[in-house]
């Protein structure tokens, strides 16, 4: 089964797509994650990224593309990819589509988990000091926020019009949503 979580930074697709992952036996595929990996390994893509999230930008499609290119096409994951953070644009939607189909698979739930601002400030900072994420400086959370809100609104528009698209209150407690996402999958 595979699994989109998207929504603005902060919204808890890191915390839900690991429930996915123990449940289903899945593989979290976090954009996040791939990209601090990069950094942390200090090449130039990187420093490019860093210089983007300093800025309050997302990396460039390119980047984050063949990064999940890369993931799909690994048969020991194939049909248990629990997508966090990824698609957040209308381009690497349709890419993300188009590499799906090219390994015959396919979504099989989109969730949405939709938040406020002020909700997801609070979490972020309470987030900065549990995880010490160098991304999460208050006036970058909120570059991030609302160049998420600008960026995805055709992703959500995209996604919203299918079948297995379903929105969840993301200001919910976390176990809330967990049981939310779990009702539909029916596990």
């Amino acid at each position: 089964m595979n699994i989109i979580l998207f929504g603005p930074p902060g919204a808890g697709k890191g915390t839900q797509a690991k429930f996915l992952v123990t449940k289903l036996k899945g593989y979290q595929i976090s954009t996040g994650d791939m990209l601090r990996d990069e950094i942390q390994k200090n090449s130039d893509i990187g420093k490019k990224i860093i210089d983007d999230m300093n800025e309050g930008k997302f990396v460039s499609d390119v980047i984050v593309n063949n990064l999940i290119k890369n993931v799909i096409f690994d048969n020991q994951k194939k049909g248990k990819l629990i997508f966090d953070g990824y698609p957040r644009s209308l381009s690497q939607a349709e890419n993300l589509d188009l590499l799906l189909k090219n390994s015959n698979q396919k979504i099989d739930f989109i969730f949405f988990l939709n938040v406020n601002k002020d909700t997801i400030i609070k979490r972020i900072e309470k987030r900065k000091i549990i995880e010490k994420r160098l991304d999460d400086e208050l006036d970058t959370i909120l570059k991030r926020y609302d160049t998420y809100m600008e960026t995805t609104k055709p992703v959500l528009e995209f996604y919203s019009k299918k079948p297995n698209f379903y929105e969840i209150d993301g200001a919910l407690e976390i176990d809330q949503i967990t049981n939310k996402i779990g009702a539909f999958l029916r596990v």
